[in-house]
């Protein structure tokens, strides 16, 4: 944050692998046909002192009344879940590796979704452009935990990504955390607990022990079940703005 009180945006230096093994015909023509007109494009930033063009999230999604975000959505299960429970969502979803993109845009066009954007960059990229207010809900599902100390600053749980999130979420919003990493999660509730815009919703040790019925599984959780890995599941509530009114001049 900036002396004026202005959220800088973190670096956003993209961290992983972009492609897998090589598409059957079938996904590369998904990636070729259905991609183009489900992707969000950022434009441009501005020249310098400019600040940015925010997103129209309205224009984006004309029939939807509310907007969610999910950072890193792998192959996509729990995001296409989710976009097929709650038709009148607006979803972006944030991925860089292409095998996953393609696997999304398969099960989209099976369910006949259409309420779903995808977002080929580092979710970190996208935050300085949403209005404020503007996220009813956040996903964050076993991210890469980067374990090397080297690599922790590539986390995305960090405490100027946390700033970004909670100015883009509306009070009361809800951000879902996962993993099954002991350090990512030891890390991930150290930051959140110490930042002042969100609150953990827990109140025993079944609350993030056991995923909600509302919270689709993913194939990295089933896959990390059948070799001992038990994953968190965190609940964090983006707490209510402090008001203005009454204060002096």
């Amino acid at each position: 944050m900036s002396a004026s009180g202005e959220v800088r945006p973190p670096a956003a230096k993209l961290h992983g692998r972009r492609t897998g093994r090589p598409l059957r015909r079938s996904l590369q023509h998904l990636i070729d046909e259905e991609l183009p007109r489900r992707a969000l494009t950022l434009p441009d930033p501005p020249a310098l002192p400019d600040p940015p063009a925010l997103l129209d999230l309205q224009a984006l999604f004309p029939s939807c009344r509310e907007y969610w975000l999910e950072v890193g959505f792998g192959g996509g299960e729990h995001l296409a879940a989710q976009a097929a429970a709650h038709p009148h969502v607006g979803i972006i979803g944030a991925e860089i590796f292409r095998n996953g993109i393609a696997t999304l845009l398969r099960s989209l066009v099976e369910q006949r979704s259409d309420n779903v954007r995808i977002l080929e960059e580092d979710a970190r990229a996208l935050l300085p452009l949403l209005p404020e207010a503007s996220l009813t809900r956040v996903f964050l599902l076993f991210p890469d935990p980067w374990p090397k100390t080297r690599h922790h600053k590539r986390r995305f749980v960090q405490p100027e990504t946390l700033d970004l999130l909670a100015a883009a979420m509306v009070d009361g919003g809800e951000f879902r955390l996962a993993s099954d990493d002991p350090g990512y999660l030891t890390w991930m509730l150290r930051h959140l607990l110490a930042h002042p815009d969100f609150e953990w919703l827990a109140e025993r040790a079944e609350d993030w022990r056991h995923r909600p019925e509302d919270w689709p599984q993913t194939r990295y959780e089933a896959k990390g079940l059948e070799e001992g890995r038990p994953p968190a599941f965190l609940r964090f509530r983006r707490r209510a703005r402090r008001s203005n009114a009454g204060l002096c001049a």
